[in-house]
């Protein structure tokens, strides 16, 4: 299962909005690799079994879900930061060359 991101950038970093509900946050691993971001979320469903119960339905997703894709600068690792509240992860992730762009004048 893919997860549902928003990409916003300015001059000095990116910020990524993922929805992952129904996870606990030591469940979900982010990695940053140059430009390359990997976000990994593994959804648990405890087992629990009543006397005398049966599952006659189950819709609740159960497994992982996994994100990976590349920005077009360079992340500066040691002063990223992210948090998880309500389903949402948000990643501050600082870009280390600042802009990504520049603009070039015609002569």
């Amino acid at each position: 299962m893919n997860l549902k991101i928003d990409l916003t950038e300015n001059d000095k970093t990116y910020t990524i909005h993922a929805e992952i509900p129904g996870v606990n946050k030591e469940d979900i691993k982010v990695q940053v690799d140059g430009n390359r971001v990997s976000i990994n979320a593994e959804t648990k469903k405890e087992k629990e079994e009543k006397e005398g119960e049966r599952v006659i339905c189950r819709e609740c997703y159960q497994g992982s879900s996994y994100r990976s894709f590349t920005l077009d600068s360079d992340v500066d690792e040691a002063n990223t930061s992210a948090k998880y509240e309500n389903g949402m992860l948000e990643l501050i992730l600082p870009k280390k060359n600042g802009k990504t762009f520049k603009q070039i004048e015609i002569k």
